[in-house]
């Protein structure tokens, strides 16, 4: 093969005012995901959610929302990501409004929502996901036959004293706290406050959503943050596997453990396991521990994990526990790909409403991928998706009195895409449709 070297460019650069290009062209995927659930039916609906005195002026919430859930969709994380779809005249035909909002009525917009729409919002969100786990292929979803349900939470730094709820978190950093809880491989629950408890949202939220793994083979995971005698109560209750990491009060457990006869451990791997009962405070009854014990120079090492009392192999409970790892990590894409860290808003209220949208929008995501992409990309994370489906170049166009969005994707998926557009993309009724989406 000849050498290959770099030349210089004798490209002319040229700069002109973009009319009917886009680089979102890929959110007919969003948009079509929305409509087959009905989500802005469903928003219109929710006349807590629209503030406004006179609602024949100004941006009815459905506009609002749809724009924060295209932003966030699309790698946008600030509240000005959403006022900048204005520069993208696909986004703006696709949605089908002239303008969206600037930041500033998005921001008020927030601020002027109520405790209703929280829970209008929550209730929502629980709608979103009831109804994937309707539609999808049960065998991306479960996992041994099992739904796994995980609760955990995080902490939103923030600067100043301006953010309401804002406090102290245990590492001495001025936060907020954000608790989430999942089901599979969707975020189901979401609720921003102080950072004072960090499980203080985990009853209300079993609650709100048993419907979803009542009467059916499911697996909890949580982290020792919900390893107090009275958290441990409450997730027995639900009558499900479930196993919790358990490292703040062992001084007991430890003592019990040492004094397990020889015939109680079994060896595997590099450690040897075993199960002892101990019941910490707050808890009603003796509680089921796997303890795991592992040579560290002259001293053994024991770490424990609470689980329910039809467990009988210690090692395998800790195998299981092993796959909370993989959750956290659901939890860490949340936050990196949506660029969550930083929460918009000073008034408490309003990051509730903002981080509940945010949610809905990594639904919307992750429905695309379970529910229209083959195996082979269900491996693929959000900002993988974002790429791959979303930042796609497309031009809005004019024919026959008719807008065409021509979104230009990668040869290799054009079939995809045709098959996806001719299954998915809603036909139109009498009339001419306002916007036909074609690929090339």
């Amino acid at each position: 093969m000849a050498a290959i070297t770099k030349k210089e460019t004798r490209l002319k650069l040229q700069f002109v005012a973009n009319t009917d290009h886009s680089i979102h062209a890929g959110l007919v995927a969003v948009e079509a995901m929305a409509r087959r659930f009905d989500l802005w039916h469903k928003v219109r609906k929710l006349s807590c959610l629209d503030p406004r005195t006179d609602q024949k002026r100004g941006y009815g919430p459905e506009v609002i929302l749809g724009q924060l859930l295209y932003a966030l969709c699309s790698g946008g994380g600030c509240l000005s990501d959403s006022e900048a779809l204005n520069d993208d005249p696909l986004a703006r035909e696709l949605f089908g409004v002239g303008k969206f909002a600037d930041q500033s009525q998005v921001g008020e917009w927030l601020r002027e929502q109520s405790e209703e729409s929280v829970t209008a919002l929550r209730r929502l969100l629980h709608e979103f996901v009831k109804w994937v786990w309707q539609q999808a292929d049960p065998r991306r979803l479960l996992h041994g036959g099992q739904r796994e349900v995980f609760f955990d939470d995080t902490q939103l730094e923030v600067s100043g004293k301006h953010f309401e709820g804002a406090a102290l978190n245990y590492n001495g950093d001025v936060a907020l706290s954000w608790q989430t809880l999942w089901v599979g491989p969707l975020l189901t629950d979401s609720h921003v406050g102080s950072p004072k408890d960090v499980s203080a949202q985990l009853r209300p939220m079993l609650e709100r959503n048993r419907s979803l793994w009542k009467g059916l083979n499911a697996h909890f995971y949580a982290d020792s943050g919900s390893s107090a005698g009275t958290y441990l109560n409450a997730i027995a209750a639900e009558g499900w596997h479930y196993t919790v990491s358990y490292n703040k009060w062992t001084g007991p457990l430890e003592r019990t453990a040492q004094a397990l006869p020889p015939l109680a451990w079994k060896a595997s791997a590099e450690a040897h396991h075993a199960l002892l009962r101990h019941q910490p405070e707050g808890r009603s009854g003796p509680q089921l521990f796997a303890v795991s014990r592992r040579r560290d120079g002259l001293f053994d090492r024991y770490g424990f994990i609470a689980c329910d009392d039809g467990q009988t192999d210690a090692a395998r409970v800790g195998e299981r526990h092993h796959l909370k790892g993989e959750k956290e990590q659901l939890f860490s894409e949340v936050l990196n790909g949506l660029d969550l860290h930083r929460p918009p808003c000073s008034a408490l209220r309003a990051n509730q409403v903002y981080y509940l949208i945010a949610a809905l929008a990594y639904d919307l995501m992750v429905a695309i991928k379970l529910l229209d992409l083959n195996d082979d990309c269900q491996g693929w994370r959000i900002k993988t998706l974002m790429r791959k489906l979303v930042l796609l170049p497309g031009r809005l166009s004019r024919r026959s009195r008719q807008w065409v969005a021509k979104v230009l994707v990668p040869g290799a998926w054009l079939c995809w895409w045709q098959r996806w557009a001719a299954r998915v993309w809603p036909e139109s009724g009498p009339g001419r449709p306002r916007l036909i989406a074609a690929t090339g």
